[in-house]
This record gives structure tokens, C-alpha cells and sequence, in this order.
């Protein structure tokens, strides 16, 4: 039986966490096994106390370590426990159970080492503001500057990876701007992503970590990131 490691970081995500994890454990996948493993990354609230309540595998951090540092907390569980995949599942709702077949289809039908879920290839489904969209559409531009792919929706969190990208992420991966800078890192490191259309959904609960007030200082910092990722990379 093939294993799946569904990594769901969470802070915070008291209000949507439990629907997160049930709707995991009650997807089916022919030939596919689904594991929810909760990162909670030192949540405040009642996180942790929810999830130990719940059929899934808790990683409790002590400390914060942002989003990059669960996330590969998660695959790192992954890399060591040997499962064949893992993927990210965002703890506020975002991301559907369902929509994990799409990107598991065709993880196993092409020679795609990462498949990313994406918002904007058909546009349908929850499409974020029109600023988000502005600034994602913008990192496109340089993460194709840098790389030579192009990834339209290069911010979602909605992404599989197979035994080669956790290895390589298991050694290495970005802490503050994970999701845009990874691309540069794996395309570097010869690995191939695949986009692939999905539905995604308003969070149902929480803060979203990139305020309204900060996009331009978020944006400024993720475009010197990419670049940094890029020279490390070279």
C-alpha cells in the first residue's frame, strides 16, 4: 500500500483544524493510504490540546519556527517514516480533502516530482483579492526570470512531493517565504514540477500570516529571497 503523509502546519488554527483532519481521514484513494500529520508550531491557543484528540500524528514543536521551519518538520517525519509522498495541507481549510486526487493522479501518471494545486489555471474556486493576485502574478515573472518555468499560482501551500524532493528538502528548505522560493531550489536541483487546476476554499478560521498592510514590505523580501535562493542554487 502506497503512504501519503498529509503535513498540516498549524498556529492558531483552533477553529478549523478538526474539519481539516476528518476530512483526511475520510478521503479514500484506491491503492493510497492517508496519514494527517499536525504540525503545531507553538500555537497559543487550543491547537495542540484539539489535535491530541484526534486519529493523526502530532509533531508538537516547543518553540515558533514559522512556516518554513513546520513544514519541513513535517517532511522531514516524512522522508524518515518512508512514505512514498507527502503532501501540504493548509490547517485553516484552504485546501480541500478531495482535491488531493488531482494532484495524486497526476503525481503518479507523469514524471512530476512536485505537482503544485493551482487556484488560477482554470480560475474557478476561491481566487484570493485582487492585490494577491497582482503580487503572485508578479513573482511568476521572477521566479520564470530565475528558473525558466512558470508557475502561475507559485504561493500555494497546495503541493505533493515524492521520495526525491524530500530528500532534497529534508537537507535543505526556506523558512520565511517557503512556497516561491522552493521552486527556485527545485528546479536547481533537476527536480520537475507539474501545476496542476484545483477548487481551494476561504479559510475557515484564524489570521492569514501576510496582512493587508505588509504586502509591499512581504514582497520586497520574497523577491530578495528568490534571489538569494537563486545564487545558493546556481
Amino acid at each position: 500500500m502506497t503512504k501519503l503523509a498529509a503535513i498540516i502546519p498549524a498556529y492558531n488554527e483552533e477553529e478549523s483544524i478538526t474539519s481539516v483532519v476528518e476530512a483526511l481521514l475520510a478521503l479514500r484513494i484506491d491503492g493510497l493510504t492517508v496519514i494527517p500529520v499536525v504540525v503545531n508550531d507553538s500555537s497559543k491557543d487550543r491547537t495542540a490540546e484539539i489535535v491530541s484528540k484526534l486519529n493523526c500524528i502530532l509533531l508538537d514543536l516547543p518553540v515558533n519556527l514559522g512556516i518554513g521551519g513546520a513544514v519541513q518538520t513535517g517532511f522531514r517525519y516524512a522522508f524518515d517514516k518512508g512514505f512514498d509522498y507527502a503532501i501540504q495541507v493548509d490547517g485553516d481549510g484552504q485546501h480541500p480533502a478531495k482535491e488531493i486526487v488531482k494532484l495524486y493522479d497526476t503525481m503518479t501518471s507523469t514524471d512530476a516530482n512536485i505537482v503544485i494545486g493551482s487556484r488560477f489555471l482554470t480560475k474557478e474556486g476561491f481566487q484570493s483579492s485582487g492585490l494577491r493576485r497582482f503580487g503572485i502574478n508578479y513573482l511568476k515573472n521572477l521566479i520564470r526570470l530565475f528558473s525558466g518555468v512558470s508557475i502561475l499560482d507559485n504561493t500555494s501551500g497546495f503541493r505533493m512531493l515524492d521520495r526525491s524532493a524530500l530528500a532534497l528538502v529534508n537537507d535543505s528548505y526556506p523558512d520565511e517565504y517557503p512556497e516561491p522560493e522552493s521552486i527556485i531550489m527545485y528546479v536547481k536541483n533537476g527536480l520537475k514540477i507539474k501545476e496542476v487546476p484545483v477548487l481551494m476554499e476561504e479559510r475557515q478560521g484564524g489570521v492569514s500570516s501576510i496582512r493587508y498592510f505588509d504586502q509591499l514590505y512581504y514582497m520586497v523580501k520574497v523577491s530578495l529571497a528568490i534571489i538569494y535562493t537563486y545564487i545558493r542554487n546556481k
